[in-house]
């Protein structure tokens, strides 16, 4: 299937992708894809920079003809989300993505693909390498960690950098052109919790749920998926309300940017109870399923008996876990009132477990205006510290404004006009490009951020669209001969 990839039109940039894919590249340990793309730079000999915090910097002069054109930065990130469905064997560490092609998508094996942001790597890859694509002075940027903080943007050194013109080729819909996002904080909690002794004739029941949609949680946020933390603590607060529960361990979500698909807990019930114990699970997984059946269509939920466990959490931390999840905000906050259709502020519930003695959480909240991320921020902390669970909120990054008068704007939504007969979707996004964060450090740069098709990024489901690509490809060539002096 590799071999099909290589294959595919355009042939210089998928087949940078594919190499890109074999390299392992999780956010904070991209230690291989920061050597492999200073490699890559300098066996082109062109001038390769990486910073002090691990940011790649290729310089490409002008082609002829075009030395007077302003200097364009052309930025993408190297790390990826590495996800898996949890019946999927990896080593994310060691493997290579699996990458299968897919009628007109191109998917990985049960793992997330990485075309976010990777698609964007190989085409900067394919034109630095190329040697017949005009296009003026190129400052290649490659930043570390987008996806668990913006690291690399945060701490970029601007030194290194002298363009005038920033593309961001981190857009997921190839109708849109970007002009601003939502900036972010994340939440994480913890807790001491207290254990006591299996009461006699308990039994252990392992409840998994599984199947559900997922995807990026701040552009799929609005669309009404399931949040498998929110669901599984439903389940729990249901059951606990009809027999004696208690709880052994808890275990949901994976990444702190992506709306989680699964959770597995781990309860005991008294064995004189299990019948009712039953109808109440079958009742509210009922109700679950009723409620989503037109978005979550391929949820599910194992309810079965498990090895029984020597020690149970104690009720009153139990009751303080469940209280403190159903109070948690989840999924939009505030829709703009100035921007038709753009959520203003969100918040997901990305993760949560219960184990060694400490109950923990994390949350990631958004928004494009700095004063309601806050406002949003602030409603998470109260839920938790109002039955005593401790909270750190960090990784705090700003947001994008949009600016409407832009120069590449109009030169760009023009050119697609001219080249598709249809109106580009221009707009700001619920996701935390890094826009915003280099803006700080590069003031006056003139910026936008466009792409292919990709769907269900941060997750399994994760693809790319092939023809959606080559389309990309096109416009963007063009984009590069329009560059203004």
């Amino acid at each position: 299937m590799k071999k099909m990839v290589r294959n595919l039109e355009p042939n210089a940039l998928w087949n940078h992708f594919a190499d890109l894919n074999e390299v392992p590249r999780a956010s904070k340990k991209e230690e291989r894809v920061i050597a492999f793309m200073m490699e890559f730079g300098k066996s082109l000999g062109l001038e390769t920079i990486q910073d002090h915090i691990g940011n790649v910097v290729i310089k490409k002069p002008a082609t002829a003809g075009m030395e007077n054109r302003q200097t364009i930065v052309m930025q993408s990130h190297l790390d990826m989300v590495h996800q898996k469905n949890s019946e999927t064997i990896f080593d994310f560490d060691e493997q290579g993505i699996d990458m299968i092609v897919d009628g007109d998508w191109v998917r990985a094996n049960g793992t997330t693909l990485g075309a976010d942001n990777g698609i964007g790597v190989a085409t900067i890859m394919a034109i630095l390498k190329s040697t017949d694509i005009a296009h003026p002075a190129i400052e290649a940027l490659f930043t570390i960690d987008e996806e668990t903080g913006m690291t690399g943007a945060l701490q970029v050194d601007a030194s290194n950098i002298s363009g005038t013109i920033l593309l961001n080729l981190d857009t997921e819909d190839d109708d849109e052109l970007s002009i601003g996002c939502a900036g972010g904080i994340d939440t994480n909690t913890t807790a001491e919790i207290t254990y006591e002794d299996l009461p006699n004739n308990y039994l252990c029941i392992e409840i998994r749920l599984r199947g559900l949609l997922g995807g990026h949680s701040g552009m799929d946020i609005h669309l009404g998926r399931g949040n498998a933390n929110k669901w599984m603590n439903r389940f729990l607060h249901h059951v606990m309300s009809v027999v004696d529960v208690r709880l052994c361990s808890l275990d949901g979500g994976s990444l702190r940017n992506a709306i989680p698909r699964e959770s597995t807990a781990v309860i005991a019930i008294s064995k004189d109870e299990k019948t009712q114990f039953h109808q109440a699970a079958e009742e509210i997984i009922a109700q679950i399923k009723a409620e989503f059946h037109t978005i979550e269509q391929d949820a599910s939920w194992t309810v079965s008996e498990t090895a029984d466990l020597s020690r149970v959490v104690k009720h009153v931390d139990f009751e303080r876990i469940v209280n403190s999840i159903y109070a948690v905000h989840n999924g939009v906050f505030r829709m703009s009132p100035s921007i038709p259709g753009l959520v203003e502020a969100s918040s997901s519930l990305a993760k949560v477990t219960v184990g060694d003695g400490k109950f923990t959480t994390q949350s990631l909240q958004r928004s494009s205006v700095d004063s309601s991320k806050m406002d949003v921020a602030n409603t998470i902390r109260a839920a938790f510290e109002s039955v005593g669970v401790a909270v750190v909120q960090n990784g705090e990054y700003p947001g994008w404004e949009p600016n409407a008068d832009s120069a590449i704007l109009n030169i760009m939504a023009d050119l697609y006009r001219e080249k598709f007969n249809a109106e580009p979707n221009i707009k700001a996004c619920h996701a935390g490009l890094e826009c915003g964060i280099l803006g700080k450090h590069f003031p006056g740069m003139d910026m936008i951020s466009f792409g292919p098709n990709i769907r269900g990024a941060h997750s399994p489901d994760e693809c790319v669209q092939i023809s959606s690509v080559q389309k990309f490809w096109d416009y963007l060539l063009e984009v590069l001969k329009r560059i203004p002096a």
